[in-house]
């Protein structure tokens, strides 16, 4: 008897954009920048058994069929601590990432039905916007946590 397999590849390509904007404030800019309409979703992106979110925003091109993806990196979570005593009592937070493999990126950029030649001139599209200090494609072959990425 024969074996199938099953690869699953990558239907998608992926951005990695270091920038000190806020989320909104950065989905606005590649509005405003790329003629592009990426909207906050109604759902965060949120995982079981968790209580951390990454906020979305969405773009889909339907003349070109290429669907884009915002999503923030990290998620600063602050955890308010009950008992205020002692040396270690109070409020503090933690930083969970979303591909923690890359704790230095700030917002990823998932781009659905396209070529990299189309990932090439999009990066230097973004990286003519003023507030974004840099931007590059990411490698989703070489991702440990690329299941995070599925949604």
């Amino acid at each position: 008897m024969q074996l199938l397999t099953f690869d699953l590849e990558d239907d998608y390509l992926l951005i990695g954009i270091h920038s000190t904007e806020e989320d909104y404030r950065l989905a606005y800019l590649i509005n405003k920048h790329l003629n592009t309409n990426f909207v906050r979703c109604k759902q965060s992106l949120d995982f079981k058994d968790s209580n951390i979110e990454f906020p979305l925003f969405e773009y889909k091109n339907e003349k070109t069929y290429i669907n884009y993806y915002l999503i923030n990196n990290k998620h600063l979570h602050v955890v308010n601590e009950k008992f205020d005593n002692g040396l270690f009592g109070g409020d503090y937070s933690t930083t969970s990432y979303l591909l923690p493999e890359k704790k230095k990126v700030d917002y990823l950029l998932k781009v659905e039905g396209c070529n990299e030649n189309f990932i090439v001139n999009l990066v230097e599209n973004l990286n003519k916007i003023n507030k974004i200090i840099t931007s590059y494609p990411i490698e989703t072959n070489t991702l440990k946590s690329k299941n995070n990425l599925i949604f």
